[in-house]
């Protein structure tokens, strides 16, 4: 399944798949950014039509939730921000990655295992 999300959906559903499902409501106060509660409806209804998310009625609300997983949509975002960002290069941003200070020890122990592994394999 190609999944092709904008900023705005994915800010939604990143909220649906964090917390399983949300009502507009719930979206909306996760979300942030001063959005209508209409603006997000249309949001929802949007992912809905592309069958991204589903709604079941609670009470006088829906509550809406995810029909696909991160990893659907990591992908084709990732490669977005690869193309648009990096020039297609995966040095670059894994350079970038890995140049942030905030990373901590752990983390970049567990990156250095991770390029290991595959240096191995590239070996057999």
């Amino acid at each position: 399944m190609t999944v092709h999300l904008t900023n705005r959906e994915l800010d939604v559903i990143a909220v649906l798949w964090e917390t399983g499902s949300a009502t507009v409501s719930e979206v909306r106060a996760a979300v942030g950014d001063g959005l209508a509660y209409t603006t997000i409806l249309s949001v929802l209804r949007g992912l809905e039509l592309k069958q991204y998310v589903r709604h079941e009625s609670e009470g006088k609300a829906h509550r809406f939730f995810p029909t696909i997983q991160p990893s659907d949509a990591e992908d084709k975002s990732l490669g977005r921000v690869l193309d648009k960002l990096y020039q297609g290069s995966r040095e670059l941003l894994i350079t970038r990655l890995v140049s942030e200070k905030e990373l901590s020890r752990t983390e970049l122990e567990r990156i250095r295992a991770i390029i290991d592994e595959r240096l191995g394999e590239a070996d057999k």
